[in-house]
């Protein structure tokens, strides 16, 4: 938690980012494992963790804009839950420590916002992401389940202030990166036939729990790479296989890191090394462009250009890069995007929609590869963001492009299917805009082959 000023001045800003009416932030409930008392680790909402800086269950918050009032909604603790979870500072004490002096019970809220409708007061809440949150806006609001998209004022007035990290947003997003980085370091080292994939994940785990962190996401730590989001962790680790490594810390505050590795078993085989240094110029190259102003679909076209120049090296594909690129078939190899933004969320603020947080409301693109391109627009200094391009040879979208001949004039199909079984690499980095260019967050993580096999 920061310092009171800090959370005064964010609500301040946000209502004028607003204008008129009465904004509604609802945190998050506990929620049930297999049964109620058996929960989920809780976490709290990050808008609600960013203008309100209070990690308890159960809260709702409103700032009403056209009568200057900041009110947070919930109840003190009872007697039952001090006995089994002990004594906290109360809720009142915890509202004064974020410039709240308005505390009132949950009860308290429908009313408050009946009357505000009733005055003609306009509602503002975010698109909901929990199905807590799609039940309270239909009974309180009458909103339809499936319509409750977000008010669009809200939702820019938000993005407005986090897409930009302060100097204290920002030594917290490095805490979390070296946290994540000593992971990575620990994993890689921790790799080799024989061992299975959950020992390595259980390396991972012990230090970011040894660092007071937990993960920012679910960990990804596999031998089957090709899969972009595996979260299988029973394989056994076999000489001659890749091992792909996605992990991140998160602080108490709720701030995160995010980085890859991929590492070998034992040493790079010849094949290996020759994919991997072609991943690993598309992550270079693409770091050597990253400078305010620069919109990062750019640096993203850029990567893919660098792929295709790579793989028609090996003889994978054959044509003119640009070409390629424009047309979408380097995406065989690269089906997702280059980053994106990371802060309090890992992706951050991606339960708003990425057409406001990585596109200012423009449209994205629909072709396969660059729709899952989540960040495109000019980088400004204060952004901080991923480099995460990566290389895949994926069996079942290698079958269904060369059944439909599918950009014949760029891909050589017969060497491809040399491949099919080689898996996946991907490399990452954290990486902040500064007035003059980038700088990396978090301490450095093996990426060139020889760094890589220099700390196995």
């Amino acid at each position: 938690m920061f310092a009171k000023e800090t959370y005064v001045q964010r609500r301040a800003q946000l209502k004028k980012n607003v204008g008129s009416g009465v904004l509604l932030f609802l945190g998050n409930e506990e929620q049930g494992l297999n049964y109620e008392d058996n929960a989920f680790l809780y976490r709290q909402d990050s808008t609600f963790l960013y203008y309100f800086g209070i990690s308890t269950p159960s809260l709702a918050a409103i700032i009403d804009i056209d009568n200057d009032r900041e009110i947070i909604f919930g109840d003190e603790l009872s007697i039952d839950y001090i006995v089994w979870m002990g004594v906290q500072p109360t809720l009142r004490d915890k509202s004064e420590s974020v410039g709240i002096t308005d505390v009132r019970p949950a009860a308290k809220l429908a009313d408050y916002l009946h009357e505000a409708i009733q005055k003609g007061q306009t509602i503002h809440y975010l698109p909901p992401y929990r199905a807590e949150h799609r039940i309270k806006l239909n009974e309180w609001l009458g909103l339809p389940i499936a319509r409750q998209e977000g008010s669009v004022p809200f939702i820019r007035g938000v993005v407005a202030q986090r897409n930009y990290k302060t100097a204290e947003e920002i030594e917290e997003i490095e805490r979390a990166c070296n946290v994540t980085a000593d992971m990575h370091i620990a994993a890689i080292k921790a790799v080799r036939p024989g061992l299975y994939e959950y020992e390595v994940s259980a390396e991972i785990e012990r230090v970011a729990h040894a660092n007071g962190c937990t993960l920012s996401f679910p960990t990804i730590a596999t031998i089957n790479g090709q899969t972009l989001h595996n979260h299988v962790h029973h394989n056994l680790v076999k000489e001659g296989d890749l091992f792909l490594i996605d992990a991140g810390a998160e602080l108490p505050s709720g701030y995160c890191g995010d980085m890859s590795s991929t590492v070998p078993a034992t040493k790079f085989t010849t094949r290996q090394r020759e994919v991997y240094e072609i991943q690993n110029a598309m992550h270079l190259e693409s770091v050597k462009a990253l400078r305010p102003g620069i919109p990062y679909m750019e640096v993203y076209d850029l990567s893919a250009r660098v792929l295709v120049e790579g793989m028609k090296s090996l003889g994978l594909m054959k044509g003119n890069a640009e070409d390629a690129v424009r047309e979408g078939a380097h995406a065989l190899f690269y089906p997702h995007g280059l980053g994106h933004m990371m802060g309090l969320d890992v992706h951050d603020m991606e339960n708003f929609g990425e057409v406001w947080v990585g596109y200012n409301g423009q449209p994205k693109s629909t072709q396969f590869g660059r729709k899952s391109q989540r960040l495109a627009i000019p980088l400004e200094p204060g952004f901080v963001f991923t480099v995460e391009p990566g290389i895949y040879f994926i069996p079942e979208l290698i079958d269904l492009w060369k059944g439909e001949k599918k950009f014949a004039d760029f891909i050589n199909y017969d060497k491809v299917e040399e491949y099919r079984h080689f898996g996946g690499i991907r490399n990452e980095e954290d990486y902040l805009v500064t007035a003059d260019g980038a700088r990396r967050l978090g301490k450095k993580i093996p990426l060139t082959p020889e760094e890589v096999e220099a700390i196995r």
